[in-house]
């Protein structure tokens, strides 16, 4: 759903409608913040819809739609309810306010479900100590997101401070400002986080993009250069796809669509691109050859985009034991 255009997310959303608040929690649940924040935002817009534009969603869809466009009669009743029976009250309370009111919130929870500008402006003018103990409870691809609003010199500072993170103890965590008040919910019987450190510097340096990646590496180099070598023997590129054996090779890619891959493999090495087509029928790698052949120039960013998602596909797959990868020391790669 994150490559959806508005159409489509339209769509998704007057498919959601017609479901029932029921069926549509159960959707919800298998949603990132993300994308739950899109639909529910884009369902909260949707007060009507026309008759052709439902037949065109579903097609067999029941005989209120078909008799009246009008699919729920209150979106904002439906947005609430729908998102509480999903994510219960805490997190629903979180994104309500936002979909509905455009409210911000506070706590490290509703960090996760708000936009990277919108959690940059939070964040911009905080000290980059205090910016890396709350980036480091993020995922790493909004985190890399999020850094990229920032400054040259002020992403650089960051990096270094997620990557000499040891930890975070709830007593440090109090000193924060409100952004963190829902970390501490556990109050003085949480234990130490296991947060920050050489690994989230690297996870999060992957996400990105090379231009950024150099900057923040050299910066490093120079204070440290012991530990910006850390730092690259944790990171894990594309080109590294190479090193994953052909069993979790295949395993990958049956979980990669065709479009994906094709753009994927554009800025690839050729090492990868012949590991691609050995692990794919004949009929498949000759057909993917000419895709890849007859596929115009692209936009690196796009190209980039996927290769994140690929990598996003081989960090599951490995925490499911299809994919074993070693790294640099004693240390798995991903």
């Amino acid at each position: 759903m994150a490559n959806m255009d508005d159409k489509g997310v339209e769509d998704a959303a007057i498919l959601m409608m017609t479901l029932g608040e029921e069926q549509a929690a159960e959707v919800f649940k298998l949603l990132a913040p993300k994308e739950v924040q899109r639909l529910g935002e884009t369902i909260a817009k949707l007060k009507s819809v026309s008759r052709e534009r439902v037949e065109k969603v579903i097609d067999r869809f029941d005989s209120a739609a078909a008799s009246d466009s009008r699919l729920v009669d209150d979106t904002d009743e439906y947005v609430k309810s729908v998102l509480r029976k999903a994510l219960g009250d805490d997190k629903a309370n979180l994104l309500i306010d936002r979909i509905l009111q455009g409210s911000d919130t506070s706590g490290i929870e509703s960090l996760k479900w708000m936009d990277a500008t919108s959690v940059a402006e939070l964040l911009r003018n905080e000290h980059p100590q205090i910016v890396a103990a709350i980036l480091v409870h993020l995922e790493f691809d909004q985190a890399a997101d999020v850094l990229k609003q920032f400054g040259e010199r002020h992403r650089n500072e960051v990096m270094v401070r997620i990557a000499t993170l040891d930890g975070i103890q709830p007593s440090a965590l109090r000193d924060l400002n409100d952004v963190m008040s829902k970390v501490l919910a556990g109050g003085d019987r949480m234990k130490k986080s296991n947060l920050g450190g050489v690994k989230s510097a690297a996870e999060i340096l992957n996400m990105l993009g090379s231009g950024a990646e150099t900057s923040v590496l050299d910066f490093v180099r120079e204070a440290d250069g012991e530990l910006a070598q850390k730092i690259m023997d944790n990171m894990f590129v594309f080109d590294d796809l190479e090193k994953i054996d052909d069993k979790g090779f295949q395993a990958l890619l049956k979980e990669v669509q065709s479009d994906q891959l094709v753009l994927a493999l554009k800025a690839a090495s050729p090492e990868l691109r012949e590991k691609v087509f050995r692990n794919m029928s004949s009929r498949a790698a000759e057909t993917l050859k000419e895709d890849l052949e007859s596929r115009g120039p692209v936009r690196l960013s796009d190209v980039e985009a996927e290769q994140k998602e690929m990598l996003k596909i081989v960090r599951r797959l490995v925490d499911e034991g299809q994919i074993v990868l070693a790294g640099g020391g004693d240390e798995q790669l991903v």
